[in-house]
């Protein structure tokens, strides 16, 4: 077994563990910092894949925008949470897990029957440059970016306004 591949495993390895914690921990901060463990696992999987594009998005807007957008609505509803004494697991868990484990095993059943035909190499030089020309260019995707932006202003503006302590608001 090479470096490489004994890496890939123990990000692998990281990467599920830490997404077990996500849905495992009670403490939401927790969870969303071990969102961004595995968020991180995988923009190195996508390092050792050699897709630095994919691995830059992982990080820059993944880790970087909504994981901490995330955080910061947890840390700005907190008051919000505490109010909140019902309890935190619902009494059939078991059903949601066994119905997991079910489709993971049928997933695994089906990738392992599945005949997968071996592809050509692809030649992917100018791929990148025509993607970063498309991203900035007026006439393709310039303007659903600046939307979702706005949008995504319009929601972080709107979890303050919600959060704010002031005047009761009915």
């Amino acid at each position: 077994m090479s470096a490489t591949q004994i890496l890939f495993l123990g990000v692998g390895a990281a990467a599920l563990v830490s997404a077990i914690l996500v849905v495992t921990v009670r403490n939401l901060i927790h969870a969303a910092l071990w969102l961004v463990v595995t968020l991180f696992c995988v923009a190195i999987t996508f390092v050792m894949l050699e897709a630095g594009f994919l691995a830059t998005v992982q990080v820059v807007l993944y880790i970087g925008a909504i994981a901490i957008l995330i955080i910061f609505a947890i840390m700005l509803t907190r008051r919000v949470m505490m109010a909140d004494s019902g309890p935190q697991t619902h009494t059939n868990w078991w059903l949601g897990a066994l119905l997991t484990l079910l489709l993971f095993a049928a997933v695994i059943w089906l990738i392992w029957q599945t005949n997968w035909p071996q592809l050509p190499e692809a030649d992917l030089s100018g791929v990148m440059t025509t993607l970063g020309h498309s991203l900035v260019d007026p006439e393709k995707y310039v303007l659903p970016f600046e939307v979702a932006s706005i949008m995504l202003l319009a929601a972080l503006i709107g979890a303050v306004a919600i959060a704010w302590p002031g005047k009761n608001r009915s």
